[in-house]
């Protein structure tokens, strides 16, 4: 058993970090080079991390499950990523990012890995700035902003609707340099197995050659797991298909405790699910609200009629329309974070209000955007008389300049041009707040085992601001554990090179062979997606946006039902010894079945409702959250102990000190 120590640094939030760096252990230059780092995930986490270690002198693999570094699901952010710069003079600081930060993880959050964000935020565009990541700009040349949820600031940088992409090609340039150069070696279509520990540490991985099927042992004096979140346990989500928790799973069940597993996040603005031959569901950026009003027809026979196709959304008067959250939230309006938002949208479906042929869905409606923006060019051209159609020609124009790639995308998805008519939205799940434990250093409580951006647990609380997941992912890599990495480092420098031929690895790489022999031969009837989607209809109805104790309870039986049948009866395709997509997919399934459990346990163990944990039977007289300071002020570590239902419960207790802990309130 491993007692929690969080290693946060004495003194005022505002100088931790810096009084860490001044104090923290060095490592000669000379020494790095014999000091091998092994990097799991080459989005932008683990691409920068990588990079950042390589130009520092230490030797690092960088292995990645996809064709190249280029396809990590970083790449699939959309709105933006935050930065305290006040760019936009609106009162924006680095105390401002910090307490939003803390705020919309509903005060389930650590105080000084927050604070630490928030101050290198600044530095992370400067970064991405010099690597020529193309962030939009105004007429004047400055990097604009833009508005995103659970904030009254405009922090948000952009590219377009394309940001992470854009921001994991810059990452990917600093990793390609580091390539071309010896100090990294890359393993493409390589998936890591399992975590090996020597004498208490992580000293390698053992992986799996996805072209070839070869089993490969690789030592070091570090792992960094930056393999991000676990949101596919869910089956449908914006993730893409190959998003999987078993990097982080295998380390859990290797010592690394695993924190707040039942916080995930449901992301208000998705496509809604259209039929069971979905795969995946996919994500219309945040960022759209920043432009666009949410609403659903005030009266049920409207919503009846549209729900029918005997009405159209464009012929309900403005009288006959509940923009909800502008009338629920009116300080914040269609701002609001993402779990509120979500929650509203439920409400109101649920209500009957839905707009679709299944009732779930809401509209996004950008009418009033494109007036406004019209009206502004107008002016701007001074077009005084123009009339009413010009106007809104013109303002389709500005907004297709701000998201017209979104617009496309949601075009080629349903078919429907929202330019001419509103979107469709739905919540989904999306981002995950729960991951591996970690201190201050962002290594878990297995020694010489990191965890970075999504993979670990450290920044988001219960419920993540829009935009800051890109932050966390470059801040841990760029600007954090360059730091950290080296107060671990600078006493393991004589260990030299990490033999592979020992009994640690022998045992875990049989491990790997014997569960990918029992596949391959397992002579079941079912396929993986079957077990998969059995699963995330149980996590997704009982485990979703609302659960309660009953649900919870059900889930667990019958998730372990499914697991004891998937071992009986899955049938996986193909050999071991080749390119095998059902086999990869086959052994993240198995993790997930385990992982799934531990989150309803998690879910049950939470009495209370935070941010996207929301327990039905703690909420306000207004349906709102209702947390419970006094005995839930914790971040859960969950100790594997042989079997998920058995985990060990441990605690570390929450203490604010700069911020004064409230309900929250966006009214």
């Amino acid at each position: 058993m491993c007692a929690l120590n969080s290693k946060i640094p004495v003194g005022p939030v505002d100088k931790k970090w810096t009084d860490y760096k001044d104090h923290a252990l060095l490592v000669n230059p000379s020494n790095k080079r014999s000091i091998d780092v092994i990097v799991i995930g080459s989005g932008l986490a683990g691409a920068s991390a990588a990079a950042s270690l390589a130009e520092m002198g230490y030797a690092v693999k960088c292995f990645c499950f996809q064709d190249s570094p280029r396809r990590a699901h970083s790449i699939a952010a959309q709105g933006g990523i935050n930065a305290a710069k006040n760019y936009k003079n609106d009162g924006d600081s680095t105390y401002r990012l910090f307490y939003d930060t803390i705020k919309g993880g509903d005060y389930r959050a650590r105080e000084a890995n927050v604070h630490r964000l928030a101050e290198v935020s600044a530095a992370i565009i400067d970064q991405c700035v010099a690597q020529g990541v193309p962030f939009a700009r105004e007429y004047g040349g400055l990097l604009d902003n833009r508005s995103f949820g659970g904030t009254q600031v405009q922090r948000t940088f952009y590219a377009a609707g394309q940001t992470g992409q854009q921001l994991l090609l810059g990452a990917y340039s600093a990793l390609s340099k580091e390539i071309s150069k010896g100090s990294v070696k890359m393993y493409n279509r390589h998936e890591m197995m399992d975590v090996v520990n020597v004498n208490g540490k992580t000293r390698g991985v053992i992986v799996r050659n996805l072209v070839t099927g070869k089993i490969e042992r690789h030592g070091g004096h570090a792992v960094l797991l930056c393999t991000g979140g676990y949101g596919n346990v869910f089956f449908l989500s914006t993730n893409a298909m190959g998003c999987n928790v078993s990097a982080a799973w295998k380390a859990h069940k290797r010592g690394a405790y695993f924190g707040n597993p039942c916080y995930t996040q449901i992301h208000p603005t998705c496509i809604p699910v259209s039929g069971d031959h979905q795969s995946k569901l996919t994500l219309m950026s945040e960022s759209l609200r920043n432009d666009g009003r949410i609403w659903v027809p005030a009266k049920l026979e409207d919503a009846k009629a549209i729900q029918q196709g005997k009405k159209k959304a464009t012929e309900l008067a403005e009288a006959d329309r509940d923009y909800y959250l502008e009338r629920r939230y009116p300080a914040f309006g269609n701002l609001v974070p993402r779990d509120v938002a979500s929650r509203a949208a439920k409400e109101r479906c649920d209500a009957g209000h839905g707009v679709n042929a299944t009732g779930e869905a809401v509209f996004l409606d950008y009418a009033a955007a494109f007036e406004r923006y019209g009206h502004i060019e107008a002016n701007k051209r001074n077009l005084v008389n123009a009339d009413s159609a010009t106007i809104i020609a013109m303002g389709k124009e500005v907004v297709k300049e701000k998201y017209g790639n979104l617009f496309d995308m949601y075009q080629q998805i349903t078919g429907e041009n929202p330019y001419e008519v509103p979107m469709k939205i739905y919540p989904a799940v999306h981002y995950t707040m729960g991951g591996l434990w970690v201190d201050y250093e962002l290594m878990t409580t297995v020694p010489g085992l990191y965890a970075l951006g999504e993979a670990n647990f450290s920044d988001h609380g219960a419920n993540r601001l829009g935009a800051s997941a890109l932050m966390q992912g470059l801040a841990d890599g760029y600007f954090v554990i360059p730091y950290t990495i080296g107060n671990y480092l600078a006493n393991d420098i004589r260990t030299g090179k990490i033999p592979t031929d020992t009994p640690e690895f022998d045992e875990a790489e049989k491990a790997v062979k014997d569960r990918i022999s029992f596949f391959v031969n397992n002579k079941g009837t079912r396929t993986v997606d079957h077990f998969h989607k059995r699963l995330g209809k149980v996590m997704w109805d009982k485990c979703g946006m609302a659960r309660n104790a009953k649900g919870l309870t059900e889930a667990v039986g019958e998730i372990r039902a499914i697991r004891e049948e998937f071992w009986k009866d899955v049938r996986v395709p193909g050999s071991e010894s080749d390119f095998n997509p059902e086999l990869e997919k086959a052994c993240r399934v198995a993790d997930f079945l385990e992982l799934a459990e531990l989150m309803c346990l998690d879910a049950l163990s939470r009495e209370e409702s935070c941010g996207g944990h929301f327990r039905e039977e703690h909420q306000t007289e207004e349906g709102e959250a209702k947390r419970d300071d006094v005995g839930m002020a914790f971040v859960s570590a969950w100790e594997f102990a042989g079997d998920p239902g058995k985990a060990v419960l441990h605690k570390e207790e929450l203490v604010y000190e700069n911020i004064k802990v409230v309900q929250r309130s966006y009214k």
